[in-house]
């Protein structure tokens, strides 16, 4: 470790900074698959999507750095490397085959969920080991996730409860009545 006057005991900043190593190569290869989303959507929404996962991806982007500058500041060495990052991250390999706005919705709406809910582990994980500043950095990190989730999950047709559609034939229980006629 590189020399501080953080008053964190090195116990701690060593845990804190391996924690945010890890998220910061997921948040690489995250910020990466919403590139690719980006550049590779096709459909009839195509530039309200691209447009959404360019923001996504600068967001993302901001918390990588974040994560890095946080390790650096502990004393620590920011592992922000494509290889690092393709060699650690805990996020699935993102499909490149895709091209529809729903199936990159759905593989963008999964990328982000995960990370996100590891953001959330981590939070405690560095409460736990007595770095509270470490998991508030979480804690907003975590927060801007689930925002941006809830952005791209917008995208994703709502589906009606089949109770409440008349008039529509049910595949398990035959044509719906229409007690309104």
């Amino acid at each position: 470790m590189h020399p501080t006057h953080n008053t964190l005991s090195e116990p701690i900043r060593a845990q804190s900074i391996e924690l945010l190593n890890k998220h910061l190569a997921a948040a690489i290869d995250l910020h990466a698959q919403v590139k690719q989303a980006h550049w590779n959507v096709r459909g009839l929404g195509f530039i309200a999507i691209h447009e959404l996962f360019d923001k996504v991806s600068k967001d993302v982007e901001k918390y990588s750095d974040m994560l890095a500058e946080r390790a650096g500041g502990l004393g620590g060495t920011a592992h922000g490397t494509i290889q690092v990052a393709a060699e650690t991250s805990f996020l699935i390999p993102y499909d490149l085959g895709i091209a529809d706005e729903p199936s990159h919705v759905f593989a963008i709406s999964g990328s982000l969920a995960a990370f996100g809910q590891s953001a959330r582990d981590a939070i405690g994980l560095s409460t736990g080991f007595g770095d509270v500043t470490t998991a508030d950095l979480f804690t907003e990190i975590s927060r801007g996730i689930d925002q941006q989730l809830w952005f791209v999950e917008s995208h994703s047709s709502p589906k009606l409860p089949r109770s409440n559609v008349i008039g529509l034939h049910h595949p398990t229980n035959g044509p719906a009545s229409n007690s309104l006629g």
